[in-house]
């Protein structure tokens, strides 16, 4: 099958790329695009390392086909920080130690972005079961709760 045309904005900017038919937004964003910091990990849609917002939803990046994305608006952890510095979670995780190794963190804060954007003020479930489909092999938990509970205090 040959490539196809795919625009979208990412981070707030148009691209236009072409794409293999059974390539990933995943692989189009790291690939081609060169956002590196949403992670390839397990490649099943089961650890979270890769998850981006697309339209304003978190999804796994490595179950989404590029072409899929077509059309549509893609922020990546590299899209959260603003011209004013670091998005509130991301500060939330620097100021509670919730980055340890630094490979599940984008997708952590990516998902806790969108939590937040959906629930300003979650409790701890809500925090638990926001991020139940990102996995933490350093077992930061506890911290990483801590920084979006932080997060959701400092923006309210």
């Amino acid at each position: 099958m040959a490539a196809q045309g795919a625009t979208m904005r990412i981070n707030g900017q148009a691209h236009q790329v072409a794409v293999e038919p059974h390539h990933t937004l995943l692989q189009m964003l790291r690939d081609q695009v060169g956002l590196t910091g949403t992670k390839e990990c397990c490649s099943q849609g089961e650890c979270g390392a890769c998850t981006v917002l697309l339209n304003g939803q978190a999804v796994d990046a490595c179950l989404v086909l590029a072409v899929e994305a077509d059309g549509g608006e893609v922020v990546t952890i590299e899209g959260l920080a603003g011209p004013g510095g670091l998005d509130p979670v991301q500060q939330a995780f620097v100021e509670t130690g919730a980055v340890q190794c630094g490979f599940c963190i984008p997708g952590m804060v990516v998902a806790a972005r969108d939590l937040l954007n959906r629930n300003p003020d979650p409790t701890e479930a809500d925090v638990k079961e926001a991020l139940a489909g990102n996995l933490c092999r350093c077992a930061a938990y506890q911290r990483i709760i801590a920084a979006v509970l932080s997060a959701a205090r400092a923006e309210r």
